[in-house]
């Protein structure tokens, strides 16, 4: 049986920083927890990352990359279908990077990188919405004038960038436990898409509704 390569120091580094980072929040995660967590010494943890802003820098870079990437599947949603499968998807990748959005401002604050980036993720994300707003309307689900797509977009992002940061004010002591995970993206997802509901074909509502009920008995 051929040996597994053991992983790189760097990357476990990575790993246990998102996870220590995600669990207790960026400005409560010293590099002195992260080189203990991993039971190195401070000196092997600055080697590989000098400052903490270059760990954070590194898990952003992952972040940004793979949220473009799933942007870019907006331009195939044509239906309630399409859509709550993409919304679901996009709620799932911000909670593997949740601590980004829990202590958003915080860390823009004092990292201009991430300051400049989220501008951009802003606008990515408000062209993907709007992306998936006129493919759904070329396609008879939603019946929007297209001069009300911009603002309808705007408020969708608006509500998915700051979800996570809503309930983790409506429950601060459970809301961002993994265990509380899936009920959390649910209720994430249908509340952005509940926004297209004065939209929908009559069809495509119903079909909205259908599809949160059987996830909500689920």
């Amino acid at each position: 049986m051929v040996k597994k390569a053991p992983r790189r120091t760097a990357e476990r580094i990575l790993e246990v920083t998102l996870t220590l980072f995600n669990r207790f929040g960026e400005p409560n995660v010293s590099t002195t927890l992260i080189s203990a967590e991993l039971n190195i010494s401070p000196g092997n943890l600055y080697y590989h990352y000098p400052a903490k802003d270059e760990l954070i820098n590194a898990l952003f870079n992952r972040f940004e990359h793979a949220l473009g990437e799933l942007l870019n599947a907006s331009d195939d949603v044509r239906n309630v279908e399409d859509a709550w499968f993409f919304m679901h998807t996009l709620f799932e990748l911000i909670w593997q990077y949740r601590f980004l959005y829990r202590d958003l401002n915080d860390l823009l604050s004092k990292n201009r990188r991430l300051e400049t980036h989220f501008q951009l993720i802003l606008k990515n994300k408000t062209r993907a919405i709007k992306a998936m707003l006129d493919g759904m309307r070329r396609g008879g689900a939603l019946q929007i004038d297209s001069r009300e797509i911009e603002a309808t977009a705007t408020s969708m992002v608006v509500v998915l960038t700051y979800w996570l940061s809503y309930e983790y004010v409506r429950d601060p002591r459970n809301a961002l436990e993994v265990n509380n995970a899936q009920a959390a993206l649910l209720r994430g997802a249908q509340h952005v898409l509940n926004l297209l509901a004065p939209y929908l074909e009559s069809g495509q509502r119903a079909h909205l509704i259908e599809l949160a009920d059987a996830y909500n008995k689920a």
